[in-house]
């Protein structure tokens, strides 16, 4: 079997944005090789929605760490949101960016590292609030979608159970934290590559050495 290449991120997550050009570096160099699948994880699932107020304190810390490590910048129109929480209408959950991805999937399965990007890039620099259907309208014109027919989807109970499917199969391959990656050499066999963020030589060997190991068997 091919190899296939597992990017379980959530687009809520900070450090996954940061991460965000490494995975898409990863895919330049290596999609002719191995098969790409990106999983949301469902980081941010309330079952009563809570306001960005709760986690507001901490991402105003750790946005700084996410930087200086990874290079990435977080938009002024996003950190107003972080630092003026008691004007913010934000309730950040991650159903609806899941449920737009597996959309996007079935679109253009090869471009799903692309879009995944595209949406955080879209939260975390522009400050476009993710729960809210109109924050797509840029994307469907983007991936050239019909307009009636994503947010069909997007309000469908199909794709919301294909979205829950996602979250619960991140769990069955004992994701802990984002971003993960794993690669599936056989229908049994997985190798976790990196937990957290990692660069990307730091990525491509770990690769290497899967598939140098895959080409002596």
């Amino acid at each position: 079997m091919t190899p296939t290449l597992y990017y379980c991120y959530d687009a809520y997550c900070g450090w996954c944005y940061g991460f965000s050009p490494v995975i898409k570096n990863i895919y330049e160099l290596y999609a002719d090789r191995i098969a790409f699948e990106v999983l949301s994880g469902g980081m941010i699932l309330p079952e009563e929605p809570r306001h960005i107020s709760i986690m507001a304190g901490y991402i105003s810390e750790s946005y700084q760490s996410v930087e200086e490590l990874t290079g990435v910048r977080f938009g002024e129109d996003y950190l107003w949101h972080i630092f003026n929480p008691g004007e913010s209408d934000w309730y950040p959950n991650s159903e609806k960016p899941a449920i737009a991805l597996c959309i996007l999937k079935e679109y253009y399965p090869d471009r799903q590292v692309e879009f995944a990007s595209d949406l955080q890039y879209a939260l975390h620099y522009e400050g476009r609030d993710l729960c809210d259907n109109e924050s797509y309208r840029h994307l469907i014109d983007k991936y050239n979608l019909d307009a009636k027919d994503f947010y069909e989807r997007l309000e469908s109970e199909d794709y919301k159970e294909k979205a829950y499917y996602e979250f619960a199969l991140c769990k069955q391959l004992q994701v802990t934290g984002y971003p993960s990656v794993l690669i599936q050499v056989s229908e049994t066999k997985f190798f976790l590559l990196s937990r957290g963020y990692t660069d990307q030589n730091t990525l491509v060997q770990r690769i290497e050495a899967v598939l140098a190991d895959l080409n002596k068997n």
